[in-house]
């Protein structure tokens, strides 16, 4: 039987067990829930009852992955981890955040400057392509990118400013809009800091780190001012000599009900890459595991941000807009095939982009009844404008040869949409949303190749059934279509052209239970059909369009609180990604992660005379994946144990040491496979795995003063 048909014969298995429960737990509720199911619904004449039910109806308030979601959730895969979960979890890279949210993986397999590499339900997602990533709904994903498809650079997030990180995944909100498929994460910061804190950071291999982060009253609002410094050699031969500057400005005025803030970001980064390796040259001797073969290799960017939000909720409804404006810069200087292309001068590129973009969102929520029952309904919209100019040139120590391709793109998104969200009894819930999107691509090739503008647009359609709760429990059915644009040189590529927005479609089953006190556990069984896959391509240094794919797993995602000073948290994710088009390269998908695990056991909070103590131990595993579409290559498994002790040495005073890689465990960060070609090897080049090692053992100190 294909893959496919027994995946939806398993789904259908799954809801035939729901329905059963629901009748039989609805039957053995019924006298219990007849009066209150044919009772008025809660929206009565007094007013604070209605402030309170229009603030409270299907959202989601939480502080953290242990706060329970049955009766908020619509999906068993989304949440928030909170300043505390966060808390808990030494970081060896900012974007590590986001490792928090159940099934993910972050990597680097090049300089401590470039934007990370993200693994999702079966996705190797290079630097974002169909993950959407946000901080304070501001996108971070940039389309049409020098470098790849959404790319994504998390590097000028400070992680003490983080109130918290809400996830969710597929394609099933309506809110959710470009590179959304697998998952959309927003990163939140607080409006006001629970304490000042100064830390100073040091550790092996030159690194070192200070941020300072206070509020200030301001008239009637609150300002917060950040600042940070790092910089980073790593245990590379050449060193990464990362130089890191950001700062951060929020003045907030209001409460929860009615307030707005504005926010403005600077962040600068320069660095040496440190790409992946060929094995071959480590065998040979020609180098050592962490070192380079071009050592001219490096980058720098920045990005300066504002944006302003506002929010107002009253009796019957509530509002929400926000605008930003953003300048970004980036030069890249990458060489991922040696001497392949040009056997004399190399074939180091460098991809430059540099934009300006601005946009916004608005939704504006009704609360009322939809025959009889409690619903609401709530209608958007979503605008983004991006000016371009990027570049690609060959060039040898970062010295321009000549120019590859140079574009200025002008790229216009608008995203209406619209959903309701009713009550019809006390065990189910339904979610209805619909979501339009039209992007407009205007391409000007400097170098005498393609200009054209080209225009498109789809509607995505999204549901979800909430059935439940019983036993503090909760079942869900979520379906849905999602989307990922296209970058828009390909669209208007004369021969050949990529779809604009090619579509997602998926589907899943899950539960969430918190019947055990102080755990939270969740199971979802999950479908995703891509229409055009983006893949990695070494030859360009980015992503490009390929075939459809099929996508399905299973994730458990565990998070326990046994005792008052003690937190276990433990996830697996399992997946099974495929070509659909029976390629004769073979089916499987290069670089698709199959199976993750991440763990960790903290105490914290304890009682005298370990009072000032707290500790953890975590550990992350992801497993081999196909580096070839016949399999014919794969990687090796990596594991990685972190550890972490802090102590208060006095008040105020809090010291601590983070362990990265406690085993010192001989691993890759990343691999790939393709053709490459070092000094004196055949001009076709030669087939070989490149690697980017992890890290090795790395204690890091840090003293921190909250006031």
């Amino acid at each position: 039987m294909p893959d496919g048909q027994r995946l939806a014969r398993g789904m259908t298995v799954i809801v035939r067990v729901i329905v059963m429960v629901m009748a039989t737990a609805g039957r053995g509720a019924a006298a219990q829930a007849l009066a209150r199911d044919t009772a008025p619904p809660p929206w009565q004449p007094d007013t604070a009852t209605r402030r309170k039910a229009a603030a409270t109806l299907d959202t989601v308030v939480t502080q953290g992955r242990v706060t329970s979601q049955v009766g908020t959730a619509t999906t068993a895969n989304q949440g928030t981890v909170g300043a505390a979960d966060l808390a808990l979890r030494p970081l060896l890279r900012p974007a590590e955040v986001v490792e928090n949210v159940p099934g993910v993986i972050v990597t680097q397999h090049s300089g401590s400057g470039k934007a990370n590499q993200y693994f999702l339900r079966g996705f190797n997602l290079d630097h974002g392509t169909d993950l959407a990533l946000s901080v304070d709904d501001v996108p971070v994903n940039m389309p049409s990118h020098a470098h790849g498809q959404g790319y994504s650079d998390l590097n000028f997030v400070i992680p003490e400013l983080i109130e918290g990180v809400d996830f969710k995944k597929g394609p099933y909100y309506a809110d959710a809009g470009d590179f959304g498929s697998a998952g959309s994460f927003n990163i939140r910061y607080y409006d006001s800091l629970p304490g000042a804190v100064a830390r100073l950071e040091g550790g092996q291999v030159g690194y070192g780190r200070a941020i300072v982060a206070n509020n200030a009253r301001v008239g009637d609002g609150n300002l917060i001012y950040s600042a940070e410094f790092e910089q980073d050699d790593g245990p590379w031969d050449i060193g990464d000599n990362e130089r890191k500057y950001d700062g951060v400005l929020r003045y907030s005025q209001g409460d929860s009900q009615h307030g707005f803030s504005v926010t403005g970001m600077a962040y600068h980064n320069q660095w040496r890459a440190t790409d992946q390796v060929p094995d071959r040259a480590i065998a040979a001797g020609l180098i050592d595991r962490y070192g380079e073969i071009d050592t001219t290799d490096g980058g720098n960017t920045s990005r300066y941000a504002l944006n302003g939000a506002w929010h107002s909720i009253g009796a019957h409804s509530m509002s929400h807009a926000d605008a930003y404006a953003e300048h970004y810069n980036l030069d890249l200087f990458s060489n991922f095939t040696y001497f392949l292309f040009d056997p004399v001068r190399g074939d180091q590129i460098e991809q430059h982009d540099n934009r300006s973009l601005f946009g916004g969102q608005a939704t504006h929520t009704i609360f009322g009844t939809l025959a009889g029952r409690p619903s609401q309904n709530t209608v958007g919209i979503q605008v983004r404008n991006d000016d371009i100019e990027n570049g690609l040139y060959h060039t040898e120590a970062r010295i321009r040869l000549n120019p590859v391709t140079v574009n200025d793109i002008g790229e216009t998104n608008v995203g209406p949409f619209a959903e309701n969200r009713t009550s019809w009894t006390h065990w189910l819930r339904t979610v209805v949303g619909l979501r339009g999107d039209y992007f407009w691509f205007a391409v000007h090739n400097d170098t005498g190749g393609t200009s054209a503008n080209v225009a498109s647009g789809l509607l995505s359609p999204k549901a979800s059934v909430v059935f439940g709760p019983w036993a503090a429990t909760e079942f869900y059915i979520n379906g849905g279509y999602g989307y990922h644009s296209n970058d828009a040189r390909g669209i208007v590529s004369p021969t050949a052209p990529a779809t604009p927005l090619p579509r997602s479609e998926g589907a899943e089953a899950g539960v969430r239970t918190v019947r055990i006190p102080g755990l939270q556990t969740s199971v979802t069984f999950w479908l995703l059909d891509l229409r055009s896959e983006l893949v990695w391509d070494a030859d360009v240094g980015g992503s490009e369009p390929s075939g459809p794919t099929r996508r399905y797993g299973i994730e458990f995602a565990n998070y326990y609180l046994p005792l008052r000073w003690l937190a276990i948290d433990a996830d697996y994710a399992w997946s099974h990604a495929r070509y659909t088009d029976h390629e004769a390269a073979g089916n499987y998908v290069p670089e698709a992660l199959a199976a993750t695990f991440d763990g960790g056991v903290a105490v914290h909070d304890l009682s005298a005379p370990l009072a000032r103590l707290e500790a953890g131990l975590r550990l992350r595993y992801f497993g081999p994946r196909a580096l070839t579409q016949n399999d014919s290559v794969s990687s090796k498994a990596t594991t990685l144990v972190y550890a972490d002790v802090g102590y208060a040495v006095a008040d105020h005073w809090i010291a601590g040491v983070n362990v990265f890689n406690l085993l010192n465990t001989y691993a890759s960060d990343i691999d790939y496979y393709y053709v490459s070609r070092l000094p004196g090897e055949p001009a076709a080049g030669v087939a070989d795995i490149h690697t980017h090692p992890a890290e090795p053992r790395e204690f890091r100190a840090t003293i921190t003063y909250r006031w």
